[in-house]
């Protein structure tokens, strides 16, 4: 009787023993299926930053070339300005020149014509 007992304690305990395996299995494989879904569920995160990134990499160099042909634009526009600037600085100096000479002109004319009229005075009546 000690004997059968001492068997069926043993029967017991291995069979508790393949319970326990079989349910240690059970958990590593849940475990392993829950550290898989974080994973996957982490990776779709970490794929959509990625996707974002490349997208904000490639608005930022057309934002860069976009800034440098705006650049080139404004210094041609400065360049332009400037040349308009100085051609109305030499119509201002022609225009200047030329209210010069007329009035030399004018004072030339009015001198000849004092001198000549002095000089008609001057001339006896034949």
């Amino acid at each position: 009787m000690l004997m059968s007992m001492v068997k069926e304690h043993q029967n017991k305990q291995a069979l508790k023993k393949e319970i326990q395996e079989i349910k240690r299995k059970e958990a590593c494989a849940a475990a392993n299926q829950l550290t898989q879904a974080l994973v996957d569920h982490l990776n779709v995160g970490v794929a959509q930053a990625y996707l974002n990134q490349k997208k904000l990499d490639a608005e930022a160099k057309q934002l860069h070339t976009s800034a440098v042909n705006f650049s080139k634009q404004t210094q041609q526009w400065l360049n332009l300005v400037e040349s308009f600037n100085g051609a109305l600085k030499e119509l201002g100096d022609v225009e200047n020149w030329a209210k010069t000479i007329e009035n030399e002109i004018k004072t030339i004319s009015n001198a000849l014509e004092v001198a000549y009229k002095s000089t008609q005075e001057n001339q006896p009546i034949s």
